[in-house]
Protein backbone atom coordinates (compact mmCIF):
# COMPACT_ATOMS: atom_id res chain seq x y z
CA UNK A 1 0.00 0.00 0.00
CA UNK A 2 1.05 3.64 -0.90
CA UNK A 3 1.22 6.11 1.64
CA UNK A 4 -0.90 9.09 0.29
CA UNK A 5 0.84 11.98 -0.93
CA UNK A 6 0.51 15.53 1.11
CA UNK A 7 -0.63 18.29 -0.94
CA UNK A 8 -0.01 20.75 1.92
CA UNK A 9 4.13 21.17 0.40
CA UNK A 10 2.56 21.38 -2.69
CA UNK A 11 -0.18 24.47 -1.82
CA UNK A 12 2.31 25.91 0.14
CA UNK A 13 5.24 26.15 -2.80
CA UNK A 14 2.65 26.71 -5.54
CA UNK A 15 -0.92 27.82 -5.07
CA UNK A 16 -1.05 30.17 -2.19
CA UNK A 17 2.25 32.09 -4.08
CA UNK A 18 -0.38 31.90 -7.27
CA UNK A 19 -3.14 33.05 -5.41
CA UNK A 20 -1.39 35.64 -3.46
CA UNK A 21 0.04 37.12 -6.92
CA UNK A 22 -3.73 37.07 -8.37
CA UNK A 23 -5.11 38.84 -5.32
CA UNK A 24 -1.91 41.36 -5.75
CA UNK A 25 -3.53 42.10 -8.74
CA UNK A 26 -6.62 42.19 -8.54
CA UNK A 27 -6.13 45.16 -5.55
CA UNK A 28 -4.14 46.87 -8.15
CA UNK A 29 -6.84 47.05 -10.79
CA UNK A 30 -9.39 47.98 -7.86
CA UNK A 31 -8.17 50.72 -6.40
CA UNK A 32 -6.91 51.92 -9.83
CA UNK A 33 -10.61 51.90 -11.16
CA UNK A 34 -11.81 53.09 -7.61
CA UNK A 35 -9.34 56.26 -7.99
CA UNK A 36 -11.17 57.31 -11.46
CA UNK A 37 -14.45 56.32 -10.56
CA UNK A 38 -15.06 53.33 -12.57
CA UNK A 39 -15.59 50.91 -9.67
CA UNK A 40 -19.09 49.90 -10.56
CA UNK A 41 -18.31 47.67 -13.86
CA UNK A 42 -17.55 43.75 -13.38
CA UNK A 43 -16.75 43.83 -17.40
CA UNK A 44 -14.68 47.04 -16.87
CA UNK A 45 -12.83 45.40 -13.85
CA UNK A 46 -12.48 42.02 -15.89
CA UNK A 47 -11.73 44.11 -19.11
CA UNK A 48 -8.42 46.22 -16.98
CA UNK A 49 -7.70 42.73 -15.26
CA UNK A 50 -6.72 40.72 -17.95
CA UNK A 51 -3.60 42.08 -19.50
CA UNK A 52 -1.90 42.22 -16.42
CA UNK A 53 -2.98 38.42 -15.37
CA UNK A 54 -1.97 37.56 -18.51
CA UNK A 55 1.22 39.22 -17.69
CA UNK A 56 1.77 37.17 -14.50
CA UNK A 57 1.54 34.03 -15.82
CA UNK A 58 4.24 34.82 -18.69
CA UNK A 59 6.24 35.91 -15.38
CA UNK A 60 5.75 32.49 -13.77
CA UNK A 61 6.68 30.66 -16.83
CA UNK A 62 9.35 33.06 -17.16
CA UNK A 63 10.74 32.22 -13.79
CA UNK A 64 10.05 28.33 -13.88
CA UNK A 65 12.27 28.19 -17.43
CA UNK A 66 15.03 30.65 -15.48
CA UNK A 67 15.31 28.01 -12.75
CA UNK A 68 16.57 25.19 -15.76
CA UNK A 69 15.17 22.70 -13.33
CA UNK A 70 16.18 23.30 -9.87
CA UNK A 71 13.25 24.45 -7.63
CA UNK A 72 11.27 27.05 -8.43
CA UNK A 73 10.27 28.98 -5.57
CA UNK A 74 7.74 30.96 -6.69
CA UNK A 75 7.23 33.17 -3.03
CA UNK A 76 11.04 33.98 -3.56
CA UNK A 77 11.93 37.72 -4.36
CA UNK A 78 14.55 36.46 -7.05
CA UNK A 79 14.04 34.98 -9.59
CA UNK A 80 10.61 34.24 -9.18
CA UNK A 81 9.10 37.58 -7.54
CA UNK A 82 11.22 40.15 -10.28
CA UNK A 83 10.33 37.65 -13.00
CA UNK A 84 6.18 38.19 -12.36
CA UNK A 85 6.19 42.34 -11.82
CA UNK A 86 8.78 42.72 -14.63
CA UNK A 87 6.25 40.58 -16.51
CA UNK A 88 3.35 41.42 -15.03
CA UNK A 89 3.67 45.54 -16.35
CA UNK A 90 5.20 45.03 -19.32
CA UNK A 91 3.27 42.20 -21.61
CA UNK A 92 0.31 44.01 -19.23
CA UNK A 93 0.87 47.02 -21.19
CA UNK A 94 1.95 45.45 -24.83
CA UNK A 95 -1.70 44.16 -24.25
CA UNK A 96 -3.48 46.86 -23.18
CA UNK A 97 -1.84 48.19 -26.55
CA UNK A 98 -2.94 45.53 -28.60
CA UNK A 99 -6.42 45.33 -27.02
CA UNK A 100 -6.95 49.37 -27.70
CA UNK A 101 -6.94 49.89 -23.43
CA UNK A 102 -5.30 53.20 -22.64
CA UNK A 103 -1.13 52.98 -21.57
CA UNK A 104 -0.45 56.83 -20.92
CA UNK A 105 3.17 57.16 -19.50
CA UNK A 106 1.72 58.22 -15.69
CA UNK A 107 -0.13 54.47 -15.89
CA UNK A 108 2.33 52.80 -16.69
CA UNK A 109 5.08 54.81 -14.09
CA UNK A 110 2.18 54.04 -11.63
CA UNK A 111 0.92 50.71 -12.99
CA UNK A 112 5.45 50.18 -12.23
CA UNK A 113 5.52 51.16 -8.88
CA UNK A 114 1.93 49.85 -7.74
CA UNK A 115 2.48 46.15 -8.77
CA UNK A 116 5.83 46.30 -7.76
CA UNK A 117 5.04 46.82 -4.15
CA UNK A 118 2.16 44.57 -4.16
CA UNK A 119 4.40 41.78 -6.00
CA UNK A 120 7.43 41.86 -4.15
CA UNK A 121 5.71 43.41 -0.83
CA UNK A 122 3.88 39.97 -0.35
CA UNK A 123 7.03 38.16 -1.14
CA UNK A 124 9.17 40.45 1.14
CA UNK A 125 6.97 39.58 3.87
CA UNK A 126 6.49 36.40 3.32
CA UNK A 127 10.58 35.65 3.68
CA UNK A 128 11.02 37.28 6.42
CA UNK A 129 8.24 35.34 8.15
CA UNK A 130 10.08 32.49 7.09
CA UNK A 131 14.05 33.47 8.26
CA UNK A 132 12.08 34.07 11.64
CA UNK A 133 10.53 31.04 12.39
CA UNK A 134 13.57 29.42 10.96
CA UNK A 135 16.03 31.40 13.62
CA UNK A 136 13.77 31.07 15.95
CA UNK A 137 13.31 27.08 15.71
Amino acid sequence: MTAPVSVAPVQRRLVLPAVADFAAICVFVAVGRSSHDEAGSFTGFLTTLWPFLVGAIAGWAIAAATTRGRDLAPAALWPAGVAVWVSTVVVGMLLRVVSGQGTALSFCIVATIATGVLLLGWRAVAGLVTRRRVTSA
